[in-house]
């Protein structure tokens, strides 16, 4: 095609409200009843055919596990090495394809999920993953859809990116996707990464052996079907759900794997970045390691703070989505004089936040992932309740009969060392330490220090030099910074996301840095007229 074309400009996809009467709601509600009074059966698919091992595992909906939504086929050895080899085939065609083409299937995928598949995207995740209605339309929905546009628009970035030419040769850089495949490691947390984790890589050539978390089936089963209905190839995208550590063994002992992209644990992504370096020696070409891993994000504020949204920033910031984002409030400094001001009001609010079944749009909280979840956060809870110097201010209370529900609960402590001010407990948690007015300064090191993460915090203040001695005091203590809001809700365009120290690469999922990683640069120098002769001026004698 002789032409220069650019891709529509990127725009975020609008959030639908849900309100009663809206034809979304109806959808919606219509959807999750089609999903819910159906069992299915989810199949690996592997060079886009659709494998069946005859080892499953059920699928169950976290607010009422005894409410069975389906069975997933795991994959064993010998599909993880048929999914490296079909992404292998794939790669020969998929790394040559012209970047519109590639575009325009990505630029399909994007309005089928804006329409078509918004909610069967959403209620999957509503039921597998208990998001409420509000919540899954901000991931599943929105944010997979601004990935896929985005992503797109900053490959074009990348693409018009060239060298200067000087007279008489023409040098030009080709970007191209790495040799291999990528390893994709996403978690159960936000549908929209286990999307982009896949098809940022893919936007730019490459081809990828997807491990879905178990807890995220589901609704990742439904986006890989969204993918081959928007014309992915077969084979580009690999969807392998099985043993974390089997299909790492076998994926990461591969001469072909060139690169881990990756959302989870510190420790996980920590064993995997050493597993590369003990295999660097088998391994065609350096991998990349991209990962976005664990948090303990803060909220502190200044006595100056406004009061009213403070409290906000803390219910919304621990609490949506059952405080499971790597980006949620867990840990607040309040000097006193505010303390003083806010914590009836805030207690009040915690206590009054209705938790249930996310079909209920009444609900602002639903459960908690899965039992492992559960346990972990009731052990944290039990030691609180006993350990001195820390008070329960709201929720404490746990209940596993029918969903695995945690309730949204406030601890204050004496102690701003304690465990759940250092440990990221991935849960509806809130730990405050109140400080003296005087301490602005001190608390600020404090909070730098306290942590071995950082991914997202948040200063409120209502004076500017606070915010500027915090943002210079903090700059290393988050990777995404919130002045006046709670440190949840980046969206892609706006503000690109991820964190260093324990937290990850910072390699920021939602910008071109992202893209970057997964191309390998070739320059190229055309001289239209070479030289014929090997001398030199200088040499001559006149």
């Amino acid at each position: 095609m002789n032409a220069f074309t650019h891709v529509p400009p990127a725009e975020n996809e609008p959030v639908l409200d849900y309100a009663p009467g809206s034809p979304e709601r109806a959808e919606l509600k219509h959807t999750l009843d089609r999903l819910k009074s159906t069992e299915i059966e989810i199949p690996l698919i592997i060079g886009g055919e659709e494998v069946r091992t005859g080892n499953v595992a059920e699928i169950v909906m976290p607010h009422d596990h005894g409410h069975v939504l389906g069975r997933y086929h795991i994959a064993g050895p010998a599909e993880i090495e048929r999914a490296i080899e079909a992404s292998q085939t794939a790669w020969q065609s998929w790394s040559r394809m012209a970047w519109n083409d590639r575009a325009a299937i990505f630029l399909r995928a994007a309005e089928l999920a804006a329409g078509a598949w918004r909610q069967t995207l959403n209620a999957s995740t509503m039921l597998g993953q208990s998001k409420t209605a509000h919540q899954a339309e901000i991931d599943a929905a929105c944010e997979f859809v601004d990935f896929l546009r985005w992503n797109l628009e900053f490959a074009e970035e990348i693409y018009a990116q060239q060298p200067v030419s000087a007279p008489g040769m023409w040098n030009r850089s080709e970007y191209r996707p790495l040799e291999g495949f990528i390893y994709a490691v996403s978690p159960f947390n936000f549908t929209s990464i286990g999307g982009n984790l896949c098809t940022a890589p893919a936007s730019m050539g490459n081809v990828i052996v997807w491990k879905p978390s178990f807890s995220a089936v589901y609704s990742n089963h439904f986006m890989m079907k969204l993918l081959a209905e928007a014309g992915l190839p077969a084979g580009v995208i690999n969807f392998v759900p099985g043993d974390p550590e089997q299909v790492t063994e076998i994926v990461m002992g591969h001469p072909d794997f060139a690169g881990l992209h990756f959302t989870g644990s510190t420790d996980v992504f920590r064993s995997l970045w050493a597993k590369a370096g003990n295999n660097l020696a088998l391994y065609r070409n350096f991998p990349r390691i991209v990962g976005e891993t664990g948090g303990k994000d803060f909220i502190i504020a200044h006595p100056s703070a406004d009061p009213d949204a403070l409290v906000t920033a803390i219910v919304r910031g621990a609490f949506e989505y059952q405080g499971q984002k790597c980006s949620a409030a867990s840990r607040a400094y309040i000097p006193r004089s505010l303390w003083e001001r806010i914590s009836d009001d805030l207690v009040e609010r915690t206590e009054g936040l209705a938790m249930g079944d996310p079909c209920d749009f009444r609900n602002f909280m639903g459960a908690v992932i899965h039992e492992g979840a559960f346990r972990k956060l009731s052990a944290y809870l039990e030691r609180a309740q006993a350990a001195p110097g820390v008070d329960v201010l709201a929720g404490g209370t746990c209940d596993d009969s029918k969903g695995w529900f945690v309730r949204p609960t406030l601890l204050r402590v004496d102690d701003p060392h304690y465990e759940t001010m250092r440990d990221e407990l991935f849960g509806p948690v809130m730990t405050i330490f109140v400080y003296e007015d005087a301490a602005w300064s001190d608390t600020l090191r404090l909070v730098d220090e306290t942590s071995a993460y950082g991914l997202t915090g948040a200063v409120f203040s209502g004076d500017r030099a606070p915010i500027r001695e915090a943002m210079d005091a903090l700059r290393h203590a988050a990777g995404n910074f919130y002045v006046n809001d709670k440190p949840t809700g980046a969206v892609v365009g706006q503000q690109p996301f991820g964190g260093s120290r324990a937290s990850g690469t910072n390699d920021k999922a939602g910008s071109a840095l992202n893209l970057l990683r997964w191309v390998t640069p070739r320059s190229i120098k055309e001289t239209q007229v070479p030289p014929t002769e090997h001398t030199y001026p200088y040499m001559h004698d006149r």
